[in-house]
């Protein structure tokens, strides 16, 4: 628990160094806050996104089908000029993604620190998070709103997530490893060690 409070309480300091029992944590307190929190967010926004779709197939029958039935319930919108507004979905997404980057930049700087990296080995995954997060909904309204869509978004997108996976495995395989034990460029060994 004491990791955990110490990981929000130090939630802007970039100096010094975390233990991987400083670090683990609190990190997965926060990833495991966001899926939570982003959960709740999602529902309000897609269940608006329903309601519009819904309201589409209601009015405009010939552009819709609608499948119900014991358990399930689906709406398939043909003509894309009746498409609801993902919009607000993508808000909370981002959003969501935006406080769990906030949360954990300091305790990830603070742990590279402790191995003898600096902090940037941290950003690219965060680099290419944000250029999918900004490509996704151009791509998505592509495929819904044209007979053509642009394939050549799409695969650099899918590059890009790729890139964003690995980066990101390689992010996490550099937390995992074991601190230095003696005193390195950003401080001793954290209290404790």
């Amino acid at each position: 628990m004491y990791a955990i409070l110490a990981g929000f309480r130090r939630l802007a300091d970039f100096k010094g160094r975390d233990r991987r029992s400083q670090f683990w944590p609190y990190a997965l307190t926060v990833v495991g806050l966001s899926f939570v929190g982003l959960w709740l967010g999602m529902i309000p926004t897609m269940t608006a996104v329903f309601e519009q779709a819904s309201a589409a197939a209601a009015t405009n029958p010939e552009a819709a089908t609608v499948v119900s039935g014991p358990g399930h319930y689906s709406v398939e919108i043909h003509d894309p000029t009746f498409m609801p507004d993902m919009g607000p979905f993508f808000l909370v997404l981002s959003i969501g993604v935006a406080a769990v980057v906030i949360l954990l930049a300091a305790a990830v700087t603070r742990r590279l620190h402790d191995t003898g990296r600096a902090g940037y080995w941290g950003l690219p995954p965060v680099v290419f998070l944000t250029i999918g997060l900004t490509a996704f909904p151009t791509v998505m309204t592509s495929f819904m709103r044209e007979n053509a869509p642009d394939i050549g978004l799409f695969m650099l997108l899918f590059l890009n997530n790729v890139l964003y996976m690995a980066s990101l495995i390689g992010l996490v395989i550099l937390l995992v490893l074991d601190g230095k034990k003696t005193v390195n460029r950003y401080g001793p060994p954290p209290a404790g060690s």
